[in-house]
């Protein structure tokens, strides 16, 4: 025996209530925007911009936007629009040229990677004040997050944290389209994700293939890579990688302990404060910091003594971490 189909409610007509609760929908209903979390200029909550922790960069395919020159970035449209440098050759000369070329100099050279929820970029934007300071996130909701942050900051206090700015990409792939070779000071690594398992350390933030990208970025002679964990074999791989790469020298105990940076990223960033206040992985904190050498044409090299590292021995055993097969 078959059904009567029209038993079947996808074809019965509407009975009087539902026809009553469809005229009172509105007709746009489906196509009305959703009202923003938090207002422009207002400080946003962070529960509404929680996300997972832990994203795979290597195959994370959402797309970024990127130039394909250094170059060719803007950063005052949408990122510094009004930088103190800025408004400092805007009161001198008030033209376009001058705004132009103004505007093509102002270019970050402090990088907060994997900037979380921004209280290291911040912080740096007071403690560096002739600095350009950008954190960088991949995961949208958190990028978003810090950028309402910073503009909230910007009204309440004016004049101040127009040097910083967050912009969401993939620091493991577009770093080179957006930075031009030696024009980085500082490169921030604050708890980055261990990745635990061997087969996820390719994704680890450190590693001897993106040290020399972050090497070819940092001025010779000035830049500083900081690095500051609360696992200790996370802290090991660090100075391992880091050690074994000819272009780095690590900083001393007392060279550490004089640099600012330091304190801050130790206190200022919210794994920081989360340490000192649950200790999942105990509650120390370990850190390096290392300086780019140059050669003696002032260029990045391979450190003292042992020659700038070319295509023909980029390659050769002992350069960037390359081991010899054991017999």
């Amino acid at each position: 025996m078959t059904k009567n189909k029209n038993n079947n409610k996808r074809d019965r007509p509407p009975s009087n209530n539902e026809g009553e609760a469809d005229t009172k929908k509105p007709a746009n209903s489906a196509s009305a925007p959703a009202a923003a979390i938090t207002n422009e200029g207002e400080m946003p909550q962070k529960k509404f911009y929680r996300s997972r922790a832990h994203c795979n960069p290597l195959s994370f395919n959402e797309t970024f936007d990127y130039p394909t020159r250094p170059d060719l970035m803007d950063w005052t449209e949408d990122y510094y629009p009004e930088h103190p440098a800025l408004l400092k050759n805007d009161t001198k000369q008030n033209n376009a040229s001058s705004f132009q070329s103004s505007s093509m100099s102002i270019r970050p050279d402090v990088l907060d990677v994997g900037c979380g929820f921004g209280g290291l970029t911040m912080a740096l934007s007071s403690a560096l004040p002739n600095n350009t300071i950008l954190g960088l996130e991949i995961r949208a909701k958190v990028t978003e997050y810090v950028r309402l942050r910073i503009v909230a900051q910007r009204k309440e206090h004016p004049n101040q944290y127009q040097n910083c700015s967050v912009m969401r990409t993939n620091a493991m792939k577009y770093l080179p389209n957006f930075f031009a070779k030696g024009s980085l000071e500082k490169i921030f690594f604050c708890f980055p994700d261990p990745h635990f398992k061997r087969k996820n350390w390719p994704r680890r933030i450190v590693s001897e293939r993106l040290l020399t990208e972050y090497c070819y970025l940092l001025k010779p002679g000035v830049g500083r890579l900081y690095c500051i964990t609360d696992v200790k074999d996370l802290h090991d791989w660090h100075v391992e990688k880091c050690g074994a790469h000819p272009s780095l020298v690590e900083l001393t105990t007392e060279e550490m302990e004089a640099d600012p940076c330091v304190a801050l990223m130790k206190s200022e960033t919210e794994e920081g404060k989360k340490v000192k206040r649950e200790g999942k992985f105990g509650h120390e904190m370990y850190y390096r910091v290392y300086r780019v050498v140059k050669d003696e044409d002032g260029t990045m090299g391979a450190g003292v003594g042992s020659g700038s590292v070319t295509a023909e021995n980029f390659f050769q055993e002992g350069n960037f971490g390359v081991e010899g097969m054991k017999k």
